[in-house]
């Protein structure tokens, strides 16, 4: 064993630990740490020749550092331990610290916006005595298209961009798709149900598109239908007027113009007016003072046969939107992206 190296070791813990006698605050612990265990302490300046040492001496000599340095740091240990319940006890006896002060404010988890959305609308429809219900992501081409007037060989299903999935076994040769609206609840309520019914049907949809301030591939919407004998077009403009009042203000104005969509007839878009402008123009609105927020229509009648109803018994109504939109035209949001990104500064505005 290189003896030198080891006197070495021995009188840098010797010193160490008579130096650590005198240490009597924090500052000065943290100073003494430095200085006795730290890279260029007195213990490491020491151990420098050891790679000229043989194998077996090198072990010898870590051994005995490995031992001054555990000692080290438990007498560190124990005096920082001291010395904390020491300065706690003075600051107390001095009443430097106010016990009474609030603590640090805790930050609280909340809903998504999205969420919070679709619960306000789907609220707002359980008050005028909808059922809300919900259904599968992954639809049939059956539910999704065939069902709503949209047969393969339809030109219409260009205004869906889908997302097809890979999923044998479907009957048919039907093929399985990521929905592209929540509208295929119509069909399978109306499977297991008979009029009347009222229901609303909030979900995610998917499209297969480039994503950009105003697109999403993946988006929420609450669909809504209504089936029963008497129901008019009358009923329709009632119920979403009456939306548009309880949730966007009492003096919200509506306004209702022809649209397409295959599976209802007519077929409306739904407006209220600016919520900045009131009318006059402005560029949220495009300068039009209006601002789409659903397109709804009467239940075409061969959906109505494919529900097992009978078109001259039965009426009904139904409605989708995109909730996104809600928030969007609320708060001036002007990228549906920001819902997405989980930006906590955007979240935690909500």
């Amino acid at each position: 064993m290189d003896k030198p190296m080891v006197d070495n070791i021995v009188e840098a813990g010797a010193r160490g630990e008579a130096e650590l006698t005198s240490v009597r605050s924090l500052k000065q612990l943290e100073a003494w740490r430095i200085a006795h265990l730290g890279k260029k302490s007195m213990l490491m300046e020491s151990l420098r020749g050891l790679a000229r040492l043989s194998l077996e001496e090198r072990k010898q000599v870590g051994a005995r550092a490995n031992e001054v340095k555990g000692l080290l740091e438990a007498g560190y240990k124990e005096k920082l331990d001291r010395l904390k319940e020491t300065e706690f006890a003075a600051a107390v006896a001095s009443q430097s610290l106010d016990v009474t002060l609030p603590g640090h404010p805790v930050a609280l988890g909340r809903l998504h916006p999205t969420t919070q959305a679709v619960n306000e609308v789907c609220q707002v429809f359980v008050t005028m005595g909808f059922e809300v219900i919900e259904g599968p992501e992954v639809e049939s081409e059956y539910y999704n298209f065939e069902a709503l007037n949209i047969p393969r060989d339809h030109p219409a299903r260009d205004m869906w961009a889908t997302l097809w999935v890979d999923q044998p076994g479907l009957e048919g040769g039907q093929r399985a798709l990521l929905r592209t609206h929540t509208s295929p609840m119509q069909i399978r309520t109306m499977e297991t149900r008979r009029p009347p019914v009222r229901v609303v049907v909030p979900g995610k949809v998917y499209r297969y598109e480039a994503t950009d301030a105003t697109h999403e591939w993946m988006f929420h919407q609450v669909e809504g239908l209504a089936i029963d004998t008497n129901i008019t077009f009358a009923d329709l403009k009632g119920t979403l007027y009456e939306f548009a009042r309880r949730l966007f203000g009492a003096d919200r104005k509506a306004r209702f113009r022809c649209d397409y969509f295959p599976f209802v007839e007519p077929g409306v878009e739904m407006a209220v007016d600016c919520f900045v402008c009131k009318g006059a123009g402005c560029r949220l609105c495009k300068d039009t003072g209006w601002i789409e927020i659903l397109g709804a229509g009467m239940v075409h009648p061969e959906v109505l046969r494919r529900m097992g109803c009978d078109p001259d018994v039965y009426s009904g109504f139904a409605f989708g939107m995109g909730v996104e939109r809600i928030p969007m035209l609320r708060y001036g949001i002007e990228d549906i992206r920001l819902f997405y990104g989980n930006d906590l500064r955007f979240l935690g505005r909500f």
